[in-house]
């Protein structure tokens, strides 16, 4: 028994030493290497794609052209299970992505009002008869029509202004056939009788030369403006001081908005602040807050905010809609402009380019934010780069390569 065990033995050495059988382990690790070669370069022909950068729902398995515009399609490389994505420089310049490295710096806190331009009450010049007579015409009938300082506003009959003119007649004729000087104080007084009576010194001296009084009488505008409101009519008689025209001077305006009251704790009469007037964006104005309403409009917690901007052009006119932007400084804060971050139903997300000039989706929480800004608080660090145009169409390109509800575990 001990002989036949020894034998055995022996034999499996020696079939063990056997060329042949070096040969064949050989071969069997060969083998091994190609099987495992030719899984990796399945996995890598299975992450390799062609798509087109004109429609990138075009995606194919292989080079070709582009069903719909004919264009060649590109390799890109398929999302990656971490939600990073590898475009080419053609992808990268068709879809706009530009990107930014991340630095603190001071948030300004913006605060849009909606408002509109209203009439500068103290700038509102009322036109009244200065004697009474009879109005015959009337020069401007339309409200709305706009008025120069100087031109002809109405005609009227007035005895009163004849009889007032019939006396500087004959104070005038006093002084040049007596020559004597006391009747040059009489006709200085019924000089002026006719300029408090709203004659001006044309007209005076108009009448001195014709030496003939004139039974109507011209009234010229006093302030360049707006037409308001027009309270006369032509063949009215008026008594001395009735309304006739209201005129709304527009070289100083109002915006006036709308806030609530717990937006008022950062502002205070006279600060400067921005205004934009509908149809002039690329400009803004910088007026000032003149009023503050002292209490809630009834039934609910609005206040008025009332600011006066210059209008030397006359190009503000009441009714246009204008924006009144209340800004003021915040925290230093890693601040992106707000088409930077993507939100959906689970969050806001931003995209970090990394160090292989990959893009990656990253989950970030934002703090305050304006119309044009928004911090982030957590999520970024200073220095990295992100991308600040474009996210959106990153985050359509993952949803495509991964599917809609994939993305959302990232």
């Amino acid at each position: 028994m001990k002989k036949s065990r020894r034998s055995k033995v022996e034999s499996l050495k020696v079939m063990n030493d056997a060329p042949w059988t070096v040969d064949y382990r050989l071969w069997t690790l060969a083998l091994m290497m190609v099987a495992i070669s030719c899984s990796q370069n399945k996995k890598q022909a299975e992450l390799v794609k062609y798509t087109c950068p004109m429609h990138p729902e075009i995606i194919r398995d292989k080079p070709g052209k582009c069903p719909i515009c004919f264009m060649d399609l590109v390799k890109v490389s398929a999302a990656g299970d971490d939600g990073s994505l590898v475009l080419n420089e053609t992808q990268i310049k068709l879809a706009n992505i530009s990107t930014v490295s991340v630095v603190k710096k001071e948030m300004e806190i913006k605060t849009i009002l909606n408002g509109k331009i209203v009439v500068n009450e103290e700038e509102t010049e009322i036109i009244s008869s200065r004697v009474q007579g009879r109005i015959e015409r009337l020069f401007f009938k339309e409200v709305g029509q706009r008025v120069m300082r100087g031109e002809v506003l109405y005609e009227i009959y007035s005895e009163q202004l004849l009889t007032l003119q019939q006396e500087f007649l004959l104070a005038q004729r006093q002084v040049e056939e007596l020559k004597e000087k006391r009747y040059d104080a009489f006709l200085i007084s019924s000089e002026k009788k006719l300029l408090l009576f709203g004659m001006t010194k044309d007209q005076i001296a108009s009448l001195a030369k014709q030496r003939k009084a004139n039974s109507r009488i011209t009234f010229l505008a006093t302030a360049t403006g707006i037409i308001s409101k027009i309270d006369a009519t032509e063949g009215q008689y008026v008594s001395e001081g009735s309304s006739l025209y209201r005129i709304e001077k527009l070289d100083k305006v109002w915006a006036e908005a709308e806030l609530y009251s717990n937006e008022t704790s950062e502002i205070k009469i006279g600060d400067q602040v921005k205004v934009e007037v509908s149809g002039f964006e690329n400009r803004s104005m910088i007026g000032k807050i003149i009023f503050l309403s002292p209490e809630h409009r009834q039934g609910n917690q609005i206040i008025t905010l009332r600011v006066q901007i210059e209008n030397p052009e006359r190009e503000f006119v009441p009714g246009m809609q204008a924006n009144v932007i209340l800004s003021r400084s915040g925290k230093n804060a890693i601040v992106l402009p707000i088409d930077a971050v993507v939100r959906d139903g689970s969050g806001s997300r931003i995209w970090v380019q990394l160090g292989d000039g990959s893009f990656k989706m990253r989950m970030v929480i934002t703090g305050e934010e304006t119309s044009d800004e928004i911090e982030i608080a957590e999520g970024v660090e200073e220095n990295e780069n992100v991308v600040v145009s474009g996210a959106y169409l990153l985050y359509s390109e993952l949803v495509l390569k991964k599917g809609l509800n994939q993305h959302q575990h990232i």
